[in-house]
């Protein structure tokens, strides 16, 4: 399933106190709720956004959100030499993402970005990376993680999807303890190229239902985690013949159980 990884195309993260927006074409501006009553550093990515890709001037308004809070409109009042002020009108808060849930093999922390960014796009509720006995030990201690930057690529992600809802993120643990955290009652789906008896397309997910799919680590499950999988529910599926890198099947598994639940 899994292949080689997409080459990094992102700058290395400088400031963690920064959302960086200029490599992305962003269609809501996104704050914490600590920033909404302060000023814009002149150097923030986001005021640089406001001011060169928007071309606003004082007065005109743009989209902004709050994270995992409600969207709104924010209103340029001044361009100051070291800070530009803003102010904003909220609305309503966009709704929860759908009860899906990915658990993945640790992937390349390139890979890991991409998947953080465009799963977040797509609207899941968590995404929890996760060692497995055939992934790479290095990838869990990527400055990606440890660093925080993860959060900038969901935070990337939703404000791409014009949502302000982020998912929840964890790494590191182990698949049985991820495994365990997970509710009960849950649709539970692995992929898996070698020993899945039907496609992912012919699967029954009833609409409303919670569903976790879980990926493997780039070279696949191990015959221990088949079988614990198996032993907590899990159905094996493929998504067909094609081997395919692990982001592009987390983007296709999403595609298609967001399908069959509605949600397209």
């Amino acid at each position: 399933m899994i292949g080689a990884a997409l080459p990094e195309v992102f700058s290395r993260i400088r400031g963690l106190n920064l959302l960086r927006f200029h490599f992305l074409h962003v269609n809501i501006i996104l704050f914490r709720p600590s920033e909404v009553e302060l000023p814009l550093s002149r150097s923030d990515p986001r005021a640089q956004h406001l001011l060169t890709v928007l071309r606003r001037q004082p007065g005109d308004t743009f989209d902004a959100g709050v994270i995992n809070g409600p969207r709104g409109k924010g209103t340029l009042i001044s361009v100051e030499e070291g800070r530009v002020l803003v102010t904003f009108a909220w609305g309503e808060s966009p709704p929860a993402p759908a009860s899906l849930t990915l658990l993945i093999g640790l992937p390349r922390p390139q890979t890991a970005r991409d998947i953080l960014r465009e799963a977040t796009t797509l609207g899941v509720a968590a995404m929890h990376f996760v060692r497995t006995e055939r992934g790479e030990a290095s990838y869990a201690d990527s400055s990606l993680w440890h660093s925080g930057a993860w959060e900038e690529c969901v935070i990337n992600g939703a404000a791409q999807a014009f949502c302000t809802r982020l998912p929840e993120v964890t790494h590191g643990r182990t698949l049985a303890d991820t495994i365990a955290a997970q509710p009960a009652g849950e649709i539970r789906l692995a992929l898996d190229n070698y020993e899945s008896p039907a496609a992912l397309s012919q699967v029954a997910v009833p609409a409303g239902r919670a569903v976790v799919l879980a990926f493997g680590a780039e070279r696949g499950w191990s015959p221990a985690e088949r079988v614990l999988l198996r032993e907590n529910g899990f159905t094996f599926v493929h998504l067909g013949e094609r081997v395919l890198r692990t982001e592009t099947a987390c983007l296709a598994a999403i595609t298609l159980i967001r399908a069959k639940l509605g949600l397209t």
